[in-house]
């Protein structure tokens, strides 16, 4: 294991930013924290990348702990690279500061040339070596940073946020251009972001910090189908959380009570128990008529609203409880979809996720 972080805390005067904290992440692997802004996301990557020191709890690197020594912590830090959210390019030309890690390293002549080239085309910048960085894009300065960080082939790469300061088209362009550093440096990247999305697109693993607390790590289809807590199933986009007490459990085939209405979902969970029943919006198949469907859960609905966004619309409904479904616009304009229509709501059972009140 390349990190471990074992009951890490941090505090900013009375304010207690992380709670014990414990994660550990393997060579190689690309690990996303999600979470809210202020969640304190940028703090641990401080920590982990030895900027900062933690109020409590310890940090290893390769199996070792971080000592206290300035001198020793700053050759840990030479083993990784750190790229903010708001990119810092020195008043100098793209080459310079591209090459500026690996002058501190005393990498000269061809080497070094070679080196801050082909990293310069990896992001798309050649042709750009001349030019002063200060006088770059948004997108364009925060591919200078990412081949900062690259050329140095660091063991572990620290991206905070490296997208939230751009526009849609350059975060797109990022993200992709992130994807092929990835793929190609081969290295352990931690990433913050408050875009869960690009998280699932990236990360081997996934870790959802809110308010100080690690909440829940794990591959990224675990994270957003198997919420532990509401929290996390909100964060994640579970828009649907129903309310209820399981009324029956017949071999694992379980009945939902949710205001009288009744829902069928797969649970261990005996009678009594009151839980939250959450079902992701694109789990959910809106037909015009009742018909014959695998789908165990089918219920009369009527539109309350309508939401278009890109190729998908998401439509708001009451079957007795509210529900949102998440379907292509295209489908939409197909069904003739609007306020008002009155329209049929399935799912399967294995589409309901329960969570514990």
């Amino acid at each position: 294991m390349l990190l471990e972080v074992n009951g890490i805390q941090q505090r900013y005067g009375d304010s207690e930013v992380l709670k014990d904290i414990n994660l550990g992440v393997e060579r190689g692997e690309v690990f996303v924290v999600i979470g809210p802004t202020g969640s304190g996301k940028t703090t641990l990557l401080r920590l982990i990348g030895l900027l900062d020191k933690p109020a409590s709890g310890k940090i290893y690197f390769s199996g070792r702990e971080v000592p206290d020594s300035e001198k020793a912590r700053l050759e840990l830090r030479r083993r990784m690279a750190v790229v903010f959210q708001k990119p810092a390019v020195f008043n100098a030309s793209v080459y310079n500061n591209v090459a500026y890690g690996l002058k501190i390293r005393r990498i000269k002549g061809a080497g070094l040339r070679d080196k801050v080239i082909n990293a310069l085309e990896t992001v798309g910048l050649s042709g750009y070596e001349k030019r002063n960085a200060r006088t770059l894009s948004g997108g364009e300065a925060q591919r200078v940073a990412l081949a900062r960080a690259m050329v140095i082939e660091p063991e572990l790469l620290l991206l905070d946020e490296p997208t939230a300061n751009l526009d849609p088209v350059s975060t797109s362009n990022v993200e992709n251009l992130l994807s092929q550093v990835i793929q190609k440096l081969d290295t352990t990247v931690i990433m913050s972001t408050h875009d869960m999305f690009q998280g699932q697109r990236l990360a081997h693993r996934m870790g959802v910090l809110m308010a100080g607390q690690m909440l829940q790590t794990g591959d990224p289809r675990e994270i957003f189908s198997s919420p532990q807590d509401r929290e996390v199933a909100e964060f994640v986009g579970m828009e649907n959380i129903l309310s209820g007490v399981i009324a029956s459990n017949e071999e694992g085939m379980v009945t939902i009570n949710i205001n009288g209405n009744v829902i069928e979902a797969i649970s261990s969970l005996s009678p009594g128990e009151e839980v939250h029943a959450c079902i992701r919006p694109e789990e959910i198949i809106l037909t015009h008529a009742k018909e014959p469907t695998s789908a165990r859960n089918t219920f009369p609905a009527v539109i309350t609203r309508i939401v278009l966004f890109g190729p998908l619309a998401r439509v708001e409904m009451d079957c007795g409880f509210p529900l949102v479904a998440l379907i292509t616009k295209r489908s939409a304009e197909e069904m003739a979809l609007q306020t008002g229509t009155y329209i049929h709501a399935s799912f399967k059972a294995t589409g309901v996720h329960i969570i514990t009140r």
